[in-house]
């Protein structure tokens, strides 16, 4: 009887203690919650802005300008143009405000948008909810080091974005190979931001002319696509309506120059940016401050968010 009692004490430690490794198992499965919310936006030195996932009819502005965004020491750092992305600011971007973070409450200050406040929810170890309580929507934002962060697939998954960060592209290289065609006339091409980001005008004047001083001849629609297998090229299509659409394979050089492929013909061109748009602020000649508009608009499917009035 002793040795079934002996038994049975075993199993049923056996077993508890089992259960306890368990559950202390699916305890370490769930997010690492920081000691507090500073800690938690400095576990990572950059944080992606997937504005794919934004949930909310509203828009808080720095936050759909931001490819990135950084918080160090009280300042807020932004990735918000795709020219000089991973080099700008040693990779952190530009300096674009200043923030407070105090019970999962993240108060910020914007040089050009001014105040928002929002509330921090973390989703896993690595991404995080920011809820702004004025316009009920969520931002969902990754986070990275700067070591791991990939800045090319950034880059060229925005190309149309890259396009549109100088005041024009002028042509400056045209290959002695190749049929002659029309678009050999078009000496600068303009993409610009705004609307539904695909508008593009054209202009026939000579090189060298000073940008603002451009006749632009023709505006009509622009389209981006992919390569299968090839990340690094893309296509370019320019819909001329009096002759037809022209379609380009476009790579890039650098951060100021592209080169456009025609297959139809079978030329090459390079076209040099002319006049850099920095989308934070500039100054006029009075010492204004002026913003430039530019909105990410890669929103998808804008719903309703469970998180409205959950502050209490």
């Amino acid at each position: 009887m002793k040795t079934i009692k002996l038994l049975f004490t075993i199993a049923f430690t056996a077993t508890l203690f089992t259960s306890c490794i368990v559950e202390e198992n699916y305890i370490n499965d769930e997010p690492t919650i920081a000691l507090s919310l500073n800690q938690l936006l400095n576990s990572h030195e950059l944080w992606y802005v997937d504005i794919n996932r934004t949930v909310g009819y509203g828009e808080t502005p720095f936050l759909q300008k931001a490819f990135t965004m950084s918080f160090r020491n009280g300042n807020v750092y932004a990735n918000n143009n795709i020219v000089g992305l991973g080099n700008t600011g040693n990779g952190f971007g530009v300096k674009v405000g200043s923030y407070d973070a105090y019970d999962m409450i993240l108060d910020v200050y914007h040089v050009v948008d001014g105040f928002e406040t929002f509330d921090i929810y973390q989703i896993d170890n690595n991404t995080i909810e920011l809820y702004n309580p004025n316009n009920d929507t969520s931002y969902f934002l990754d986070g990275y080091q700067r070591s791991n962060f990939d800045y090319d697939f950034v880059f060229y998954d925005n190309i149309h974005y890259f396009l549109q960060e100088y005041n024009a592209w002028e042509k400056t290289f045209t290959s002695n190979y190749g049929a002659i065609n029309e678009f050999d006339n078009e000496n600068y091409l303009q993409f610009l931001a705004g609307g539904n980001d695909s508008e593009f005008r054209s202009s026939r004047d000579v090189n060298g002319k000073s940008v603002t001083n451009l006749y632009w001849d023709y505006t009509g629609l622009y389209g981006v696509g992919n390569v299968t297998g090839n990340m690094y090229l893309k296509t370019l299509t320019l819909d001329y309506d009096y002759f037809d659409n022209e379609f380009f394979e476009l790579s890039v050089i650098n951060d100021s120059k592209i080169e456009l492929f025609h297959p139809k013909s079978g030329t090459a061109y390079e076209f040099a940016g002319r006049g850099y748009i920095q989308f934070l602020k500039t100054t006029d000649t009075k010492g204004k401050t002026v913003t430039t508009e530019k909105m990410r608009k890669h929103r998808k499917d804008k719903i309703e968010n469970p998180r409205e009035n959950t502050r209490v």
